[in-house]
C-alpha cells in the first residue's frame, strides 16, 4: 500500500506582500508540479508575478529528458547572477529533475553558488519550510531526497486554466527504457488512492471545470500497488459518473500495458475522449528491444487494430524517436513504414539525445547528420498524413470546448475536439467555456477551420 501524508504549511505570513515566479521546463508532469509551487507559495501569502523583475522568489522548475532542456536552464541561471546581485534578498531556487540528479546538484552549487535553494523531485510539499529556513539562517539549502517517501496529498493548488485541468494520478515508472532518465528522477510508481483522485475532481467540477486530464508516466499501470486489483480502468468507470464533467483523457499510456479491458471500458464510457496517445519510439522490433519497451511492432500495430475496432472514430497520436543508438537505415525505415500503417493524426518527432547514467548512452551513437536527415524525412511524412486526415473532417459537425480566442486574431476562437484536434472558428467570446457543434470546412496540418453552427451551444 503507498504510503500517504497530509501537506502543511509551515507560516502563512511569511510571503505577504511580496511576489514569486515560477518557470517551468519539460513534461505535463512538471507543469503540475508547478501548479502545487504555486499553491504553497500563495498559502504563504506570495503573490504570482509574470516578471521576474518584480519578484521576491524565483523558482525554475527544470527537466533533464533532453540535454537542451538543462542548457537552458543554466543559461539562465548565469542572467540571473545580476538580478540576485542587484537584489539580495531575493530567493533563487531550482527544483524538479535536475537536481535530482547527483551530478546536476552538485554543478548547480558549484557553478552558481548564488542559488538559495536546491531540491529535488520527491520533496517539493517541504517547499514552505525550506523558505522560512533561508529567510532566518541567511544560508543557502541543498536538499534532495534520494527516493520517494510516499505521496503527500492535499497539497494546495494554483491552476491558471478554470476549464481544463491535469489530475495526477499516479508518480513515478518503473519501465527503465534504456534511453530514458525519468525512473531514476520520478522515483518507482507509486498510485494515489482512488477516492482521493475521484474527490479532487468532484471539486475541480464544482469550480467550474469541464475537462481533465489524467497524468503518470505509465497511466495503464495505475493500481498496479493494490492488494484488491483496483486498476485504472475501474478508476475510468468512477470518473465517468461524475456529474457535472463533461470530459476526460489521460496521458501516457503505455502500449505494453493497454490491454483488452481497458479497451472495452473506454468505448462503454461517456466522457473518456476517443484519443489515444501511445509512444511508438521506433518501428524496428531489434531498436524497441534495444530500447527495453517490452513490446514488439507486430503487438503494435494490434493494439492499434483492436483499439480502431471498439472505437472506429478514434484519434491516434505517437512519439517517434530517431537516431536512437545503432539505428540503421533499414531500422528507420521499418519506423516509416508503422507510420504508413497506423496513420497517425499528429506525432511528437524527435531526435535521440544521449542522456548519461542511461545504458542507451554506453551504446554506439548515430551521427548527428544521419539523425538531421531522417528526422527531416519522418517530419515530411507525418505532415503530410496529418494534413489528409484532417482534410477527411471537412463537412463533419465536431463537438468543441471552445478555450478562448486565438493567439494571433482575437476575431477567432479556438477549441479543441474530443479527439485533441483544434479547431478555429468566429464566434463570440461568450461561448468561452461552452461545448458547441462547429462544421468543419477546411482541414490543414495542425488545424481546423470551422463554421459555428447556430445554436449550437451544449453545455
Amino acid at each position: 500500500m503507498t504510503e500517504v501524508t497530509t501537506y502543511e504549511s509551515f507560516n502563512k505570513k511569511i510571503g505577504e506582500g511580496k511576489f514569486a515566479y515560477i518557470q517551468s521546463f519539460g513534461c505535463q508532469m512538471n507543469e503540475r508540479d508547478s501548479e502545487s509551487l504555486a499553491g504553497m507559495l500563495e498559502d504563504l501569502g506570495y503573490s504570482p508575478t509574470d516578471t521576474q523583475e518584480k519578484a521576491d522568489i524565483i523558482i525554475l522548475n527544470t527537466c533533464c529528458v533532453r540535454e537542451t532542456a538543462e542548457s537552458k536552464v543554466f543559461g539562465l541561471l548565469g542572467r540571473l547572477r545580476k538580478r540576485k546581485v542587484a537584489k539580495p534578498d531575493l530567493i533563487l531556487a531550482v527544483c524538479g529533475c535536475m537536481p535530482q540528479q547527483e551530478a546536476a546538484a552538485k554543478r548547480i552549487r558549484h557553478s552558481f553558488p548564488f542559488v538559495d535553494l536546491i531540491f529535488g523531485t520527491h520533496n517539493i510539499h517541504e517547499l514552505p519550510r525550506m523558505i522560512h529556513q533561508v529567510q532566518e539562517n541567511h544560508e543557502a539549502i541543498l536538499e534532495v531526497w534520494a527516493t520517494e517517501k510516499g505521496i503527500e496529498e492535499n497539497i494546495p493548488v494554483k491552476r491558471k486554466d478554470k476549464l481544463k485541468a491535469w489530475v495526477t494520478i499516479m508518480y513515478g515508472c518503473n519501465n527503465f527504457c534504456t534511453y530514458c532518465i525519468v525512473p531514476y528522477v520520478r522515483g518507482r510508481e507509486r498510485s494515489r488512492q482512488p477516492e482521493e483522485i475521484v474527490n479532487e475532481i468532484k471539486a475541480l467540477v464544482q469550480e467550474g471545470f469541464k475537462e481533465v486530464t489524467l497524468l503518470g508516466q505509465n497511466v495503464n499501470s495505475y493500481g498496479k500497488e493494490f492488494a484488491d486489483h483496483y486498476r485504472f480502468a475501474d478508476l475510468l468507470l468512477a470518473l465517468d459518473k461524475i456529474a457535472g464533467l463533461e470530459r476526460i483523457r489521460f496521458m501516457t499510456s503505455h502500449p505494453r500495458d493497454f490491454d483488452q479491458r481497458l479497451i472495452d471500458v473506454i468505448a462503454s464510457t461517456k466522457k473518456v475522449c476517443e484519443h489515444y496517445h501511445l509512444p511508438a519510439q521506433a518501428g524496428s522490433n531489434r531498436i524497441l528491444k534495444l530500447m527495453n519497451r517490452g513490446y514488439t511492432r507486430e503487438h503494435y500495430l494490434e493494439l492499434i487494430r483492436k483499439i480502431k475496432e471498439a472505437v472506429p472514430n478514434a484519434s491516434i497520436t505517437a512519439d517517434l524517436m530517431v537516431g536512437f543508438p545503432g539505428e540503421t537505415e533499414a531500422d528507420f525505415e521499418d519506423t516509416l513504414d508503422l507510420v504508413k500503417l497506423v496513420r497517425y493524426d499528429s506525432a511528437f518527432t524527435f531526435v535521440y539525445n544521449l542522456r548519461t547514467g542511461t545504458p542507451a548512452a554506453k551504446m554506439e551513437q548515430v551521427p548527428e547528420e544521419v539523425k538531421s536527415e531522417r528526422i527531416q524525412r519522418l517530419i515530411e511524412m507525418q505532415g503530410q498524413i496529418s494534413l489528409e486526415n484532417n482534410q477527411q473532417e471537412e463537412g463533419r459537425m465536431l463537438e468543441v470546448l471552445v478555450e478562448g480566442e486565438t493567439k494571433t486574431n482575437p476575431d477567432l476562437l479556438a477549441g479543441r475536439t474530443r479527439t485533441n484536434k483544434l479547431v478555429v472558428f468566429r464566434g463570440d467570446i461568450k461561448l468561452i467555456g461552452k461545448l458547441v457543434q462547429v462544421k468543419i470546412t477546411k482541414g490543414r496540418p495542425n488545424l481546423l477551420e470551422g463554421e459555428l453552427v447556430p445554436n449550437g451551444a451544449i453545455v
